[in-house]
């Protein structure tokens, strides 16, 4: 079995980690919109997944990279560089990750976490299909 093939099929769960997680996002702000969840709680339950999530994006995209795998690359790579970007600009927190309940209450940085959240989870999406194309190419091959 190839290397291309493995990471491929390895992909694919990884994915489907990624668009739950994200939809795990949009699910919380969306509850702290409705007043279910107060912005304290919104912080301690995604705060945890924010570094998971940004490194497993990141090996999909490195393995992308890796293997030339251009549609791969050109979904992936923005999007590792913008959770960097926003990683390194993230509020002066004593727990790791990058909302901040004294922020995230502000209707504008909820507003855009959501639509942050939908474009992510379209990206997810088209990487599965993508995944899932390459491999059965792979395996065909």
């Amino acid at each position: 079995m190839s290397v291309e093939i493995v990471l491929s099929i390895l992909s694919l769960p990884i994915a489907v980690i990624l668009m739950f997680l994200v939809i795990w996002n949009i699910i919380s702000f969306d509850e702290l919109k409705t007043d279910y969840k107060n912005p304290i709680d919104l912080c301690n339950s995604l705060n945890p997944l924010v570094l998971p999530e940004y490194a497993l994006q990141g090996f999909i995209a490195l393995s992308y990279l890796y293997y030339m795998q251009y549609l791969g690359i050109v979904i992936m790579l923005p999007l590792t560089a913008y959770h960097a970007y926003r990683y390194l600009r993230r509020p002066r927190m004593s727990v790791l990750g990058v909302y901040d309940p004294t922020a995230v209450m502000n209707g504008d940085e909820m507003d855009r976490n959501k639509k942050e959240g939908f474009i992510k989870l379209a990206l997810y999406l088209i990487n599965f299909f993508a995944g899932l194309l390459w491999m059965i190419l792979a395996v065909s091959s």
